[in-house]
């Protein structure tokens, strides 16, 4: 990781990592709406797990929804921004750059992320995105149990375990047919996506593909 890219990264995240962490949020249908996105990619389940280095523990576990529009279910998760409405755990608006930088927020030197993908239907997906809006606030330390009844409420995905361990959820996760995954790690340069590193009053930055950071929508 090169120095500028640590400076920066030091002002957008706490001093340690909050894994799961409460809260009972509920932010306006209006802003809801004005936030929705509609992904440009197949309609799918991605199981993001946030894995501890170099111990190999299981820190965080949330998903991605990708249908009528793109949310990310992060049951007790600690990332936020204010352009981004949460209403109890979901979170609305994940257009690339604002799921590159939930992506960057938790893959760190201590802590890299598994992304892993199904394919699914649109009316799968949209079933998805009803049960994550129907699961409500999840208590602290719950992500993994509370990302596991949501998984169970979906056709296809019935068989998810329930229990603590994002570890287990992720290893029945990759026993479906057709997954595939990515790592994320910070100082590997071929995962960095040129991700969001900075956010301060509602504005965030990033580096373009002339190096300089500029202001992201």
């Amino acid at each position: 990781m090169t120095m500028k890219r640590r400076a920066f990264l030091a002002l957008a995240l706490p001093a340690t990592l909050a894994a799961c962490g409460a809260d009972n949020i509920w932010a306006s249908d209006e802003s809801l709406r004005r936030a929705a996105y509609v992904a440009n990619e197949p309609p799918s389940i991605t199981l993001l797990t946030v894995i501890g280095i170099p111990r190999g523990e299981g820190a965080h576990s949330a998903l991605m929804i990708n249908g009528s529009q793109r949310v990310i279910f992060d049951p007790a998760g600690s990332w936020n921004h204010p352009a981004i409405p949460e209403r109890h755990d979901v979170l609305y608006g994940i257009t690339p750059n604002f799921k590159n930088f939930y992506i960057d927020y938790h893959a760190r030197e201590t802590y890299w992320v598994a992304e892993d993908t199904k394919l699914v239907t649109r009316e799968v997906a949209d079933a998805a995105i009803r049960a994550a809006q129907a699961q409500g606030a999840t208590n602290k330390s719950f992500c993994a149990v509370s990302t596991g009844q949501v998984l169970r409420k979906i056709p296809g995905f019935e068989g998810a375990p329930s229990g603590f361990s994002p570890l287990k959820l992720r290893s029945w996760f990759l026993t479906l047919p057709g997954v595939t995954s990515r790592k994320h790690q910070d100082g590997d340069p071929a995962n960095n996506h040129n991700v969001l590193l900075r956010q301060k009053n509602g504005v965030v930055a990033g580096y373009g593909t002339d190096g300089q950071l500029h202001a992201i929508r």
